[in-house]
């Protein structure tokens, strides 16, 4: 088998490269408007209740109608994948990689059409969508190849008179929860993870992205894996939901989402129910409140192309994203007037157009980012940004800049999750790398500076998950950069490494005396 490699994004640049996925956007839109079952047991479920997916660029489109199943669906997707649990914890590793191979070169059959429903339905530009998709195959990839490291034989202390060997099994039934702002590669990761080490799973797609769990769910289909091993249930979080978190049955739970939400996920799963013979397993890689450190010994314009980069890919709509620029008071002036400059330069328009920045994801988003704005202005000074925009019909707001915010200021401690950037002043870098680790989250992180000395002192003292030096706090690749981060950022679960697919196995230590 040849050696993992990340896949190469497309270059958008190229102008019939970009007719291609505009060609590919205008299909899928032929196809707005059309209902999806969910998929239990491999069995076509509908439900009274409708889930509607909306076009975020345009929100009278919409996007396809969805499920809302409850815990009656609940519990029948659990039953479901209990029952195939049973047949494809037997399925020898090999052939359960094999699976994930299929899949991703179907999902590069299908690259295109993947990035426009993607484009649809959560509002990436198609160098984003097209990156996340490329990351979905990458997982796919990745964990089929690290599944057959572990199924071979592992390194073990040879015991006198004994045969030694360590083998790793599957837990049982898992929930995935994954989250919409990286709707198909988290999704594709944390599903295909659990299920090639020989889970179950029941997949709760976010209900701002159905769409993206359909199309795994069929691709996964295709690439032959057995009905009842995905279970693809759009759903009622607060009951359905919870039901299953709760639930005897489930083994684990893999979240990806809020601090709130996860927190609440880690204590209903820590309750052992009536009939629940373990201790639940919990991965969950939760918020950020990411800082770019800017130290007075750095290039600033490349500090400024990384800040504005990191902080309004996406419409700041990542966990990585930088929303805390903290500069050095020698260069703050300097870097503060090119970050305006720069930031007014970005176009705002429909992701279908692939402009620079398209809009966020809902109506909801929409509503707290404009209200973290209006405390923001109170805590700093305005320079950019700070509105809805006026005459398009989505959920757009202006890429925004405060500046002069305190280090203990709400727009400095708590997610926004939007094309929000507060600036900071440090004294010093001492100073500065205080800032940075005075919140409650540990996620990402980046450093700008030409000291060694100061690189050094960051590797030791920032503390976050993924740091970064010299370059953007956000564009981590699978093998690469394993992410997850500490604190209230989760359980530094290292999606895309080495050590991600023991979350989902148990070791089981065979020894046999030699007669």
């Amino acid at each position: 088998m040849k050696a993992f490699v990340n896949e190469v994004y497309l270059d958008f640049t190229k102008p019939a490269i970009a007719a291609k996925q505009r060609a590919a956007v205008d299909a899928v839109r032929k196809s707005f408007g059309k209902e999806y079952p969910n998929i239990i047991g491999g069995k076509r479920v509908t439900t009274k209740a409708k889930t509607i997916s909306i076009n975020p660029s345009a929100t009278s489109e919409k996007v396809g109608i969805f499920q809302k199943s409850g815990a009656e669906d609940a519990e029948k997707a659990m039953k479901a994948a209990l029952k195939a649990f049973e047949d494809w914890k037997t399925v020898p590793m090999k052939k359960r990689a094999a699976v994930l191979f299929k899949a991703a070169n179907i999902m590069r059959r299908r690259r295109l059409e993947i990035n426009a429903w993607m484009i649809s339905e959560v509002g990436k530009g198609y160098l984003e969508a097209d990156a996340d998709t490329c990351e979905a195959i990458d997982f796919l990839e990745f964990y089929g190849r690290d599944a057959l490291r572990l199924a071979g034989p592992q390194p073990i202390v040879p015991q006198p008179g004994e045969t030694n060997e360590l083998v790793y099994i599957p837990l049982g039934v898992g929930v995935v929860i994954p989250p919409w702002n990286f709707p198909f590669a988290i999704l594709a990761g944390m599903s295909s993870a659990a299920i090639v080490a020989g889970n179950a799973i029941v997949l709760k797609p976010s209900s701002d992205s159905p769409m993206m769990g359909w199309l795994f769910t069929e691709i996964m289909k295709e690439a032959g894996l057995p009905a009842g091993v995905l279970n693809y249930l759009v759903a009622s979080g607060a009951e359905a939901g919870d039901y299953l978190v709760g639930h005897p049955k489930t083994r684990f739970i893999s979240f990806t989402g809020s601090m709130q939400v996860g927190l609440h996920v880690n204590e209903l799963a820590a309750k052992t129910a009536p009939g629940q013979i373990w201790i639940k397993r919990v991965v969950a890689e939760m918020g950020g409140k990411d800082a770019i450190v800017v130290d007075a010994d750095c290039n600033v314009d490349e500090a400024v192309a990384g800040v504005v980069a990191a902080a309004f890919g996406f419409q700041g709509q990542k966990c990585s994203a930088c929303s805390r620029a903290i500069v050095d008071a020698k260069v703050y002036d300097e870097f503060v007037a090119k970050l305006k400059v720069e930031v007014d330069k970005i176009a705002i328009g429909d992701a279908k157009d692939d402009v620079r920045m398209g809009p966020v994801v809902s109506a909801r988003a929409e509503k707290t980012i404009l209200d973290y704005i209006a405390i923001g202005a109170k805590e700093g000074k305005l320079i950019a940004g700070g509105k809805k925009v006026a005459g398009l019909k989505g959920y757009y707001i202006e890429p925004t800049v405060i500046v002069n915010v305190k280090p203990t200021a709400r727009i400095m401690q708590e997610e926004i999750f939007g094309p929000v950037l507060a600036v900071c002043k440090s004294k010093n870098f001492d100073d500065a790398l205080a800032i940075a680790n005075n919140t409650i989250y540990g996620l990402t992180g980046a450093v700008y500076t030409n000291s060694k000395k100061k690189l050094a002192q960051a590797r030791e003292e920032f503390h976050c998950g993924n740091l970064y030096l010299n370059r953007k706090c956000t564009g981590a690749m699978v093998g690469g950069h394993p992410f997850g981060g500490f604190n209230m950022s989760g359980t530094d679960s290292k999606a895309g490494g080495h050590d991600y697919l023991l979350l989902f196995l148990q070791a089981k230590s065979i020894a046999t005396k030699i007669r």
